[in-house]
């Protein structure tokens, strides 16, 4: 049976006004901070860029397809073949409740259903990780540290 149009989402509410939620996402010296450690460049319409995650020596490339100040982001993963979603809501003037969607997962339910648990938790994680540095400036290493050298996975 497929499933690929399931959806995994993710939301959290970032106690920071929403131009800094968004630009939390676009700029990877602020991301580098909570999620990837090197960037190939900012978030641009149309743009392909490269995140790495040089603690485990993987990194993947996305192309960014929709792009609108403040409100939304939209990206296609390189090598697996889901989409990522990004909208940014403004509570107030100074919250933003940030929301991920993931789709597309491809194949039947046994291969699906690992890959939106893993998902759900890498996406809930960066929000974590994102309200820690943004509303505190706190650098947790919750991606670092979720998968220590040494440390059975």
């Amino acid at each position: 049976m497929e499933i690929s149009n399931s959806v995994v989402a993710s939301q959290m509410l970032i106690r920071r006004p929403i131009a800094e939620c968004f630009e939390a996402f676009v700029n990877p010296e602020i991301t580098t901070k909570f999620w990837f450690t090197k960037s190939s460049g900012c978030l641009e319409l149309g743009k392909k860029i490269r995140w790495d995650w040089e603690m485990f020596g993987v990194g993947d490339s996305l192309t960014v397809k929709e792009l609108e100040e403040n409100h939304r982001i939209l990206v296609e993963w390189d090598s697996d073949p889901t989409t990522v979603e990004w909208l940014f809501e403004p509570i107030g003037n100074d919250a933003t409740l940030v929301k991920i969607s993931n789709w597309g997962f491809p194949g039947s339910c046994d291969k699906v259903l690992p890959q939106a648990i893993d998902a759900k938790g890498g996406y809930t994680m960066v929000l974590a990780g994102l309200k820690a540095w943004l509303e505190h400036g706190v650098e947790l290493n919750l991606v670092r540290d979720q998968f220590p050298k040494g440390c059975p996975a």
